[in-house]
């Protein structure tokens, strides 16, 4: 049972009423509006979809309106809201720039995007510049112009941002984030992470015809880390960065575009257009990212060649080792063999973060829902969000900067500080646990 129809059933107990959903809901609303965060949608297909339903479950949102330029997509949504007894949410499909009509809308209090990639800059700028609190998908900027852009227009505003980076609240990484916090790997000097995943299949190419997906504009364009915030998403957290250090410098470099051709050509033949066009994207992305405090990143970009999913995060500090494959860890004169790995599961189990006492909730193993309600919880509490501005544009500034040391012969590029001295200061919250 999800958290709404708790609720529901708890209210129809006390009444000794059989409330239909409708009626539950018109109550709640005029018993404290405030309980439910009213919310509009900018881009249902699979990914905004699902972002919908896993909202609809933490029971503190209610969809107002719903903007989508495939009318069927949008119908869908709507079905899904009113399945669950919820008022007809507007729809906006009325081209490319429906969304600015919806922005006008004086009874929303957050925006979630989850469009292609191009438009979440814009659309979220705009979505501030209207006073919406913003949830958007990654990255959210494909540049370090459109990184000062959102960073900029928060901060004239005052109006809070989030990139909806889910793998900062899986649970093995929070268990590390409180470890960490506690001090059980000592200083931690190094981190490596990845996004190693065969994607060409069903994200970039149609899986029959080999047609291109909307993202395979980027491969044939670009050469850099095209999605570095799975990767680095848990990284800052567990290195502070923003709140206590910063990283100061990235150096990227990448192989050569063998994968998509090698695909195009067992699946589909020589002759087939993908087989002979010309990608600029290198088929492995590597960047080594140096914090103000001298700690390493090592971030790899592994999308085009066969492999399984993976995001190889390890965690070295002056007392221990954490290794994500292995799922094992190490403790100096703790664990119990001299140089020997221990089962990582007992420490995940001692160290599970309060978000996940209860079990996960919604998509990705459970770790959508626990983000999304995080995000409405501080929206309603009036709190800041769980990632902010400076933690979604540090994270998503990889791409641009990549590309430009990849460019550049593998230079260092300077990593801008978004915080501009601030995180000097700055003390960590996110997840931070009580006691």
């Amino acid at each position: 049972m999800d958290r709404r129809n708790f609720l529901k059933k708890g209210a129809q107990a006390g009444l000794g009423l059989a409330l239909t959903d409708a009626a539950y809901n018109k109550q709640v609303a005029a018993e404290d509006s405030r309980k439910v965060v009213r919310a509009g949608w900018i881009g249902v297909g699979n990914r905004g979809t699902s972002l919908l339903r896993n909202s609809l479950a933490t029971g503190r949102v209610s969809v107002q309106a719903i903007c989508d330029i495939q009318p069927a997509h949008a119908k869908r949504a709507v079905e899904i809201v009113t399945k669950r007894g919820d008022a007809q949410p507007d729809i906006y499909t009325n081209g490319d720039y429906a969304y600015r009509e919806m922005l006008e809308r004086k009874d929303l209090d957050a925006v979630i995007i989850a469009t292609p990639w191009r438009w979440h800059t814009p659309m979220a700028v705009e979505a501030m510049q209207k006073g919406k609190t913003v949830g958007v998908e990654v990255p959210c900027s494909l540049s370090i112009e459109e990184c000062w852009d959102l960073v900029n227009t928060s901060d004239k505003t005052g109006v809070q941002f989030m990139m909806l980076e889910n793998w900062s609240f899986r649970s093995d990484n929070l268990a590390l984030l409180n470890m960490v916090r506690k001090g059980l790997f000592g200083e931690v000097m190094h981190v490596h992470c990845s996004h190693s995943h065969d994607c060409i299949d069903h994200f970039f190419f149609d899986k029959k015809t080999g047609k291109d997906r909307w993202p395979a504009k980027y491969l044939v364009k670009y050469n850099r880390d095209q999605y570095p915030t799975h990767s680095v998403g848990p990284v800052l957290s567990w290195l502070d960065i923003n709140c206590g250090d910063r990283f100061e410098t990235i150096t990227s470099v990448a192989t050569a575009s063998r994968g998509i051709n090698e695909y195009f050509r067992r699946k589909f033949g020589p002759d087939h257009p993908g087989t002979k066009r010309t990608y600029a994207q290198g088929d492995i992305v590597t960047s080594t990212i140096k914090t103000a405090k001298g700690k390493t990143v090592v971030v790899n970009y592994d999308m085009q060649l066969p492999r399984p999913y993976d995001n190889r995060w390890l965690l070295q500090g002056t007392n221990g080792v954490y290794n994500e494959q292995r799922d094992s860890i190490y403790f100096l004169d703790k664990s119990p063999k001299y140089h020997a790995w221990e089962p990582f599961k007992p420490y995940h189990e001692k160290y599970t973060h309060s978000w996940w006492k209860q079990g996960g909730m919604g998509g990705h193993g459970g770790v959508d829902g626990i983000q999304l309600d995080q995000f409405f919880k501080a929206i309603l509490d009036k709190n800041r969000l769980p990632l902010d501005i400076y933690d979604s544009v540090t994270m998503s500034a990889i791409v641009g900067l990549s590309e430009e040391s990849i460019a550049k012969g593998g230079v260092p590029i300077e990593f801008p500080d978004f915080t501009c001295g601030q995180w000097e200061s700055r003390q960590p919250w996110f997840a931070v646990e009580k006691g």
